[in-house]
């Protein structure tokens, strides 16, 4: 997986075949409803996260990879957000390969562990239309629970026990931007995360200790999506316990675009820097 590259002609004809129209700007025209772009009743087999590892791997047409992970929250409130990563998605693609011509998406969906049948999918690490394919089939539960947050760290986990990555062979990380509206969550329950990736778990799954975790292989993003809820400030304030101002980004709907621009493209020119420093040679290799 992981070859090939993303041409907005044929980002166009895959959009024609579904019935839709592509505007001026690249984008997908009209106002359409998460029903209607997210038409799966089920979770497609593909994006089953049960006994599988996900591999971002070089390759002639893409020799330093760059992977990120773009983690969707699924949940019945966020379902406008997800239409629209899906309708910006060829401007995003297009965007960054301007400056980046080895970027590897892996688009996660993000439901609750505690209350949802399928609180986890994931897609294959791609560099062409797969990745709208991929977004295609993301099954959109319409659940969550009443505790104030969903499984957003299923998506850390996943990255770094079900992932294996080139980058790391040449001492970089890869890029997790997970995507809500309510409040980190403080753990993940350890029996169900074990049942639905098919590993057991020993024990809940401390938020804390995850995330330490977790930044040993990825720079770790967030981005919340305020819409205007009296409780958007308390949810706020949880994540800010964990990430800084650099990491932890605050946007509306219509923003979600350029800030993952932004992120990627960023993140990327960090890495040009580092190597030019000469500090590669000096890096350790990261093993999972």
């Amino acid at each position: 997986m992981g070859c090939g590259i993303w041409r907005e002609d044929t980002f166009r004809a895959y959009s024609t075949r579904m019935g839709r129209t592509v505007s001026k700007s690249g984008s997908l025209a009209g106002d359409m409803s998460n029903q209607q772009m997210f038409t799966a009743r089920n979770i497609d087999p593909a994006l089953d996260p049960k006994d599988v590892f996900r591999e971002c791997c070089d390759n002639e047409e893409h020799p330093a990879t760059i992977p990120v992970i773009l983690a969707l929250d699924v949940t019945g409130s966020m379902g406008q957000a997800a239409v629209e990563v899906a309708k910006q998605l060829n401007v995003i693609m297009t965007g960054l390969y301007k400056k980046l011509k080895d970027v590897e998406f892996m688009v996660m969906g993000i439901g609750d562990l505690a209350y949802d049948r399928c609180p986890l999918q994931v897609t294959q690490f791609e560099s062409d239309i797969r990745i709208a394919e991929q977004l295609d089939k993301l099954y959109f539960e319409f659940g969550g629970g009443g505790n104030s947050y969903e499984s957003y760290t299923a998506a850390w986990y996943f990255a770094t026990e079900h992932c294996r990555l080139d980058a790391w062979k040449r001492g970089q990380k890869g890029i997790i931007i997970t995507m809500g509206d309510e409040g980190i969550n403080p753990y993940l329950p350890g029996k169900r995360l074990g049942e639905i990736t098919g590993r057991p778990v020993s024990g809940d799954v401390e938020t804390d200790a995850l995330y330490r975790a977790v930044q040993e292989k990825y720079e770790v993003y967030h981005l919340f999506v305020r819409h205007g809820n009296s409780r958007d400030e308390g949810y706020i304030r949880t994540w800010k316990d964990f990430m800084d101002e650099e990491h932890f980004k605050i946007t509306d709907i219509q923003g979600i675009a350029d800030t993952i621009i932004r992120i990627v493209t960023g993140r990327a020119e960090e890495n040009v820097r580092f190597e030019c420093s000469g500090n590669l040679a000096l890096a350790p290799e990261i093993s999972w």
